[in-house]
């Protein structure tokens, strides 16, 4: 009998993909309100919007290379 690894399991994969998601957005809406204390002007809730939006993708690469290199060993 083949034994899976834990890279295999469809919920584990699953559940990454709902928190990478729940992840950008959360970052996403922090960076709205960071614009809004920020002066509450068009251009400070542009740039806290977008802010959080690079804060929440980058955050999301560094989840999926943890993933990564738990599944390698």
């Amino acid at each position: 009998m083949t034994q899976k690894s834990n890279g295999d399991n469809p919920w584990r994969t699953l559940a990454m993909v709902g928190a990478l998601g729940f992840d950008v957005a959360f970052c996403t809406v922090l960076g709205l309100f960071l614009g809004k204390w920020l002066g509450g002007s068009p251009g400070w809730i542009i740039f806290g919007v977008l802010f959080g939006l690079a804060a929440g993708i980058i955050t999301a690469i560094l989840i999926v290379k943890k993933a990564l290199e738990d599944t390698d060993g």
